[in-house]
Parts: C-alpha cells; sequence; structure tokens
C-alpha cells in the first residue's frame, strides 16, 4: 500500500495556504480573492491530466510511436451547489506526429484510463464521469478525432483492468 501525504501551512493572508507534498514539493494553494496560487479544485484536473499524460506517453513510447508533440487537456465540471463535487471530466489527448498510429493511441487511452492512472480511476469510483478523447495531428495537417471510452460513475475499481487486460 502506498499513502501520499500533504502539508497546508496557513500564510496568515486570505485564503492562503503553502503546501508540501510527502515528495518534497511545494506549491501555494489561493483562491480568488488573494490569486496567489491555483484552486485546490484545479489540482483535482492537474492531477488527472498529469497522471493519464505520464501513462499514454510511456505506453506510445514502448510502443515506438514517433510523437513530435503531446499534450493533454482536461475538462472538469462542478455543481453549483455546496459541496461542489466535480460531475464530468472531458480527457482530450492531443498528439502530434507522423505515422502515429491511430489503434495505438486508443490503446494507450484505453490502458491508462482503465487500468493505470489512480486519478482517474478514484474520480470513477466517485460520482465523476469521464469520457477520454483523442485528436492525432499529422504534420501535413491530417487530423484523426475518436473517443475511446466513457466510465463511472461509481466504477468498480477492482473491474476497471479486467476491460484493458486483453494483450496489445
Amino acid at each position: 500500500m502506498s499513502t501520499k501525504t500533504a502539508l497546508a501551512h496557513y500564510e496568515g493572508t486570505g485564503l492562503r495556504f503553502s503546501v508540501k507534498t510527502g515528495s518534497g514539493h511545494d506549491l501555494v494553494v489561493d483562491n480568488a480573492e488573494g490569486n496567489a496560487g491555483p484552486r485546490p479544485a484545479e489540482l483535482v484536473a492537474v492531477g488527472l491530466a498529469g497522471c493519464t499524460a505520464m501513462d499514454v506517453i510511456s505506453i506510445l513510447q514502448k510502443k515506438r510511436q514517433t510523437v513530435t508533440g503531446y499534450e493533454v487537456s482536461v475538462s472538469a465540471e462542478q455543481r453549483e451547489v455546496a459541496p461542489n463535487i466535480f460531475i464530468t471530466a472531458d480527457v482530450l489527448h492531443i498528439v502530434h506526429g507522423p505515422a502515429v498510429d491511430e489503434a495505438a493511441v486508443k490503446r494507450a487511452i484505453e490502458l491508462s484510463a482503465s487500468k493505470y492512472c489512480s486519478v482517474g480511476a478514484t474520480l470513477a469510483a466517485g460520482p465523476v464521469r469521464l469520457c477520454h478523447r483523442y485528436r492525432i495531428v499529422s504534420p501535413d495537417g491530417g487530423l484523426t478525432e475518436g473517443e475511446v471510452l466513457v466510465e463511472g460513475p461509481l466504477a468498480d475499481p477492482d473491474k476497471m483492468g479486467q476491460a484493458a487486460s486483453s494483450p496489445a
């Protein structure tokens, strides 16, 4: 079992906190009034984007895909009433490269979404509906887009990896 930790220290101004992660990194979180750092809820989208991005690029590298650019865009929607829980998240992987194989991109996203990304699995096991999509951009301007899968809400994390356990 792995434990992640964070320690938030009030800086004495507005709602600004300095936070130290268990891995030793520092960041500031704040609200819109102080605006000295991201809002805590934004860090959920940051965590999802970073987690799935690391999975997908690692898998594409193992599949020997030539990726010249890659980014992940996460748009997560919260309820308007407290508690402002997340209800949907749209994850878009944008892959640039010559002759990037669409099947390889789809499989990498599927594996991340259904087996490896702990942040996505945590969200999907709760009230969040996650939609995973991709866009492949070739150097000549060609564009290929598609949806890989939708998971959650209330997905069973013990069964999520089973859907992606077939060989690549």
